[in-house]
């Protein structure tokens, strides 16, 4: 008979499942870029807004960890999240700077511990932070290799650092001058590295750090040459009088690399508690001292005391409110997709009437017509649905390393 033929129908009109799905995958098979568009098209459907969730997520995870675990940050008037951003991540290093006596007032109160940091210089693309052993203790630096800095033009480096640029203890980093020509006479600081700071997953990884005087002496504030009374008189100025200090002509070279034969030479000139620091990790002795140096630091211009934990809460506020505006444009967007789809079945199914009308004439009923249609729209529907349980997952594995990449 002609129902025995059909292999999508049974002689007493039950549905037989093997032939559907025999003639379900056949066809898509047959249809195979159709196919592909729609399982595209709805995979980014489910994809786009969950995935914009965990990255957001991932992302806020990151900054707001770094953000505990730094108490308060002091630094000049200005924007909050910069400074926020300078200390932390080493971003942002056009802040403007206060004075190093501004960051050892806060010491010397007895409410807090004040870390100054000075990171406004790099190298090779990667900055360079100038601060105090303080700092090493407070982020519980642990070294892979060498030591601890000792003396000036010595630098330790971060794992990142190290591994991307193939450096080992003993080498050198050179800083890079902020110009071609550099007017000034400022010349870059070949520094020795003498540790490697092991892998912490934080922007540490990718800072190169220095004492804050080598920092100071990469700006040009700190200089050696040799001493003026050994210098030939070609390579002076001549003197009023025979008191007045001696006078250098531009003939004499400063020293561009610190070495056991020149650290005697470096020197500074002025007052150095007047020296720049872009900002300064502030660690409270407790609950008490902390509102009490906030309530130093109200006053409007000048100095600013703020809480790293409290300017991520702002930050998050707007980029969560600008997440739910781009999350509902993506579910419009997601609807009109599946209303085209849905369009693209129907006209699939009209096409498909010649072939309908075949399948009628060998025996199946409209039931197993209507299931073979179901069959490749749950397909479709299926297969971007596992496609996008896929892609969620690879983006909570990598997005962590590549947002990490990005906020060092």
């Amino acid at each position: 008979s002609r129902r025995s033929v059909c292999p999508a129908a049974g002689g007493n009109h039950r549905m037989n499942f093997s032939g559907i799905f025999y003639l379900g995958l056949r066809y898509l098979s047959r249809n195979r870029g159709k196919t592909f568009l729609l399982v595209a098209a709805f995979t980014l459907v489910w994809l786009l807004p969950s995935g914009i969730g965990v990255i957001v997520s991932q992302v806020e995870a990151q900054l707001r960890a770094r953000a505990a675990d730094t108490p308060l940050v002091l630094g000049q008037a200005g924007s909050p999240l910069e400074l926020v951003f300078n200390s932390l991540y080493f971003t942002k290093p056009e802040v403007a700077t206060l004075t190093l006596r501004d960051v050892e007032s806060v010491s010397e109160s007895g409410l807090a511990n004040a870390i100054p940091l000075y990171a406004r210089y790099s190298a090779g693309g990667y900055r360079i932070v100038g601060t105090n052993l303080d700092y090493f203790d407070y982020r519980r630096f642990v070294f892979q290799d060498g030591r601890n800095l000792l003396r000036l033009g010595e630098c330790i480096v971060g794992s990142t650092v190290a591994e991307r640029a193939g450096l080992q203890v003993g080498d050198a980093v050179i800083s890079t001058p902020e110009t071609l020509f550099d007017l000034a006479g400022v010349y870059p600081l070949k520094m020795t590295v003498v540790g490697i700071i092991a892998p912490t997953g934080s922007p540490d990884d990718r800072a190169i750090f220095v004492d804050l005087k080598t920092s100071w002496i990469i700006e040009g504030l700190g200089h050696g040459h040799a001493e003026a009374a050994k210098l030939s008189e070609d390579q002076k100025i001549a003197s009023p009088s025979p008191d007045s200090p001696v006078r250098l002509n531009a003939s004499v070279v400063e020293y561009n690399e610190i070495t056991s034969e020149t650290v005697a030479q470096f020197h500074f000139h002025g007052d150095i508690e007047d020296y720049p620091v872009t900002t300064a990790i502030v660690v409270p002795t407790d609950a008490k001292n902390q509102a009490l140096l906030k309530g130093r630091y109200t006053v409007k211009g000048g100095l600013q005391l703020i809480s790293p934990a409290e300017e991520m809460d702002e930050l998050f506020a707007t980029v969560f409110s600008v997440q739910r505006v781009v999350v509902r444009l993506l579910l419009v967007i997601g609807l009109a997709t599946m209303a085209i789809g849905a369009l693209v079945f129907l006209l699939s199914n009209r096409l498909r009437t010649e072939e309908f009308r075949h399948l009628r004439h060998l025996g199946a009923d409209r039931l197993t017509l209507t299931a073979l249609v179901v069959f490749e729209a749950a397909f479709v529907i299926l297969s971007s649905l596992v496609l996008c349980g896929i892609g969620l997952l690879l983006i909570t594995r990598i997005s962590p390393f590549v947002i990490r990449h990005f906020l060092s």
